[in-house]
């Protein structure tokens, strides 16, 4: 009898708070109050100098500890804002984790040393390494999107797990993904172009608007139009949208599992507001005080949703006074013992630093990628084998998906009975949909953050999208997403995580009337980040090569494709073959010579060839180098050929000043300057804009008559 009344009084316990049961309602302030110890402690070894930086998640804890308790540890995806950390806590990240971030110890799973403490990361449950503000979204929905994507491609999730940190990928068929972030987040673009694709795609993504009146010192009513972001987004299609009051547990349970709930059900995205409270600073480098009242600092403290929590418990007799001090003092005691632990735990060593920027897995600069073709069919020019190469890498690796502005044949697919299919501005995607369906190759909203940022998402999930960027021009708004996303997402992991994404991206001028917003170079800014594959061809051979080699690698690369260059008769070649890979980092000897060196790539190696051989009938021995892959570059090739003719000259598309030939040039200075008889020239462009005129254009960008006299010149010194 006894036991059916405990039973009975179980039941209605789990009635009166929404399913939850003592056992789990106490969980549930240990967390919270794990969570608010664990800022105390980093507070008090920052103001120590024991650590170096701290932020806290203090006044968000009810929220993020009751939504955890809705998401299945290693199975979800979670996208985390810094002031997670109560959610991170109950998913199964351990204190002593959270400290050895602090510190920046080498065992710290998030990063090994390399991040700010409280950006989270941890493979084992999924928690995708810390963004910086608002550049999550567009990396969940692309996350999102692999969830579905591998619901129809059991192939591709196949290929997935074979693949360099295969045992990380997994995909369960009532998955989802979790984003949040803080309200100012909500200002980013980013946060507006996901919600755009989660609700075209019904994705099953759950955002957290943590609320807590203020970004930094911004309050939410500058930072947001009307001071709700959900009455803002509440009219957007199959969007379930909710409001809570975050420092309430039990209200911001019940709200979060209607909304988890919804998305469980693939009836689409959701978004809870929570209007939570920020009980410290933002960071120990803010001062508060600075900004807020006292008086409004004191309500702030009224709604702090521990002394809320805890008081509700002991109201219901669901603990008592003597029982929730023994918690507290065993939390005290377990932060005490990680604090100690993580206090003494081992830095990263020194060399560390440059392990985990590119995949320790697979080298494409390795001989391995050496192969030689096997030449058929008719020629065919670049755009053609850009084409060519892909249809081949889908038609055995179901993990590439091709996405971008007006790549597919036609989005509505029933169109294609009646029309012939877009296939990409230059047609270099022509087909492939047809081939291989649109949830293979699909048009993308006008979003260049977005674009990238999917593809981000999609490659963090095993996934190998190559996505295109119609123009380098448009890149963009895309630059957080490639700087501060794509090429550091490995390092800043420590290897946990990585995202080898293929940019394909048309580039440069002479188009005879391309003008400003459809003629830039500027490749010098991506290979000048760490992490980022650069490879720009200049034949149809090396577009094979090079464009197979992108995708079976294991970086992120751009891969920048001429635009002139796309249908030039001069640069053709037959079909190398399925399995025709090139190296990174391996320059093409165009032609041979012992006067003087051209170093270049691009659209400049053939204007090159034509000065050469002007000169040669002059009796002037020139030997010209196609450089074709940026980052790396063939240091061995420039060596080679200044150590042959003792005079070089890098040319260039890009501008002259600051420009990509700049950095060769003060190398070949720095380390063959014994081996030079005439100083180092430089072919570029004019420092100023690509106009619309061609006359114009032909005397801004670099002309074979500028090579031809560059020669002349440093043959006379």
């Amino acid at each position: 009898m006894a036991v059916q009344t405990r039973v009975k009084v179980a039941k209605l316990e789990a009635q009166k708070y929404h399913g939850l049961d003592q056992e789990t309602l106490i969980r549930l302030y240990r967390t919270m109050f794990l969570s608010r110890r664990l800022d105390d402690r980093e507070i008090q070894l920052k103001r120590q100098n024991k650590i170096f930086f701290q932020i806290s998640s203090a006044g968000h804890e009810a929220v993020t500890a009751a939504t955890a308790l809705l998401l299945r540890p290693g199975v979800d995806w979670i996208y985390p804002y810094y002031r997670d950390r109560a959610l991170c806590l109950m998913l199964g990240v351990t204190p002593l984790e959270t400290l050895l971030q602090a510190v920046g110890a080498k065992d710290d799973p998030s990063s090994g040393g390399r991040q700010m403490p409280s950006h989270w990361g941890h493979n084992k449950w999924n928690v995708v390494t810390k963004s910086c503000t608002g550049t999550q979204f567009v990396q969940a929905v692309g996350a999102a999107e692999a969830t579905l994507y591998y619901e129809h491609h059991p192939k591709a999730l196949a290929g997935a797990q074979k693949a360099p940190l295969g045992q990380f990928v997994q995909h369960d068929r009532e998955e989802i993904v979790y984003v949040s972030s803080g309200d100012g987040a909500t200002s980013e673009g980013e946060f507006w172009e996901s919600l755009n694709v989660a609700c075209a795609k019904k994705l099953p993504i759950f955002y957290l608007v943590e609320d807590n009146g203020y970004a930094i010192s911004v309050p939410i009513e500058v930072q947001t139009a009307g001071g709700s972001i959900a009455r803002l987004v509440k009219n957007f299609p199959d969007l379930h949208v909710a409001d809570c009051d975050g420092t309430e547990p039990l209200e911001s349970y019940a709200v979060c599992k209607d909304a988890i709930a919804y998305v469980r059900e693939r009836r689409g995205p959701a978004l809870v507001h929570a209007r939570v409270t920020r009980s410290y600073s933002h960071s120990l480098s803010d001062d508060e005080k600075l900004y807020k009242t006292p008086e409004e600092r004191e309500a702030e403290a009224r709604r702090d949703p521990l002394s809320k929590f805890s008081l509700f418990l002991i109201r219901e007799g669901l603990i008592d006074q003597k029982e929730i001090e023994a918690l507290e003092a065993g939390v005290d005691r377990e932060v005490r013992e990680a604090a100690d632990q993580a206090l003494v735990a081992e830095p990263p060593e020194v060399p560390s630093i440059r392990v985990n920027i590119y995949s320790p897995d697979v080298d494409p600069t390795s001989a391995a990628f050496a192969a030689q073709p096997q030449f058929h069919g008719a020629p065919k020019t670049m755009v053609e084998m850009v084409a060519a190469t892909l249809n081949d890498e889908m038609a055995h690796d179901e993990r590439i998906t091709v996405f971008g502005e007006d790549v597919a044949d036609a989005s509505r697919e029933e169109n294609l009975r009646e029309v012939k299919g877009k296939g990409g501005v230059f047609k270099a995607t022509a087909g492939l949909q047809r081939k291989y369906g649109p949830d293979r190759v699909f048009n993308t909203p006008l979003a260049e953050a977005s674009i990238v940022g999917r593809a981000i998402g999609m490659a963090t999930r095993g996934l190998k999208p190559v996505a295109e960027i119609q123009f380098f021009d448009y890149i963009w708004p895309a630059m957080m997403q490639i700087r501060d996303e794509l090429c550091v997402l490995r390092w800043r992991s420590n290897g946990a995580f990585k995202s080898p994404v293929v940019l394909r991206v048309a580039i440069g001028g002479y188009l005879t009337g391309g003008a400003v917003y459809h003629s830039q170079s500027g490749e010098s800014i991506f290979t000048h980040c760490p992490g980022l594959r650069v490879v720009m061809p200049s034949t149809a051979l090396d577009v094979a090569g090079l464009l197979r080699t992108s995708i079976r690698c294991d970086d992120p690369v751009m891969f920048l494709e001429h635009k002139h260059l796309y249908r030039q008769p001069y640069n053709r070649s037959e079909y190398p073959g399925p399995d025709f890979t090139i190296p990174f980092g391996r320059a093409r000897v165009v032609k041979e010579g012992n006067q003087v060196s051209i170093v270049t790539y691009g659209a400049v190696v053939h204007r090159a060839e034509i000065a050469a051989a002007a000169l040669e009938r002059e009796g002037v021995s020139v030997e010209i180098i196609d450089l074709r892959s940026l980052s790396p570059y063939d240091w061995e090739a420039i060596g080679a050929t200044v150590r042959r003719t003792h005079r070089v000259i890098v040319a260039y598309e890009d501008m002259l000043s600051w420009g990509y030939g700049a950095e060769i040039a003060a190398r070949i200075a720095e380390e063959l300057f014994d081996e030079l008889d005439a100083p180092v020239r430089r072919v570029a462009a004019m420092d100023t804009f690509c106009a619309y005129q061609p006359k114009l254009e032909d005397e801004i960008l670099p002309q074979t008559d500028d090579i031809a006299a560059a020669i002349r010149q440093i043959l006379a010194y």
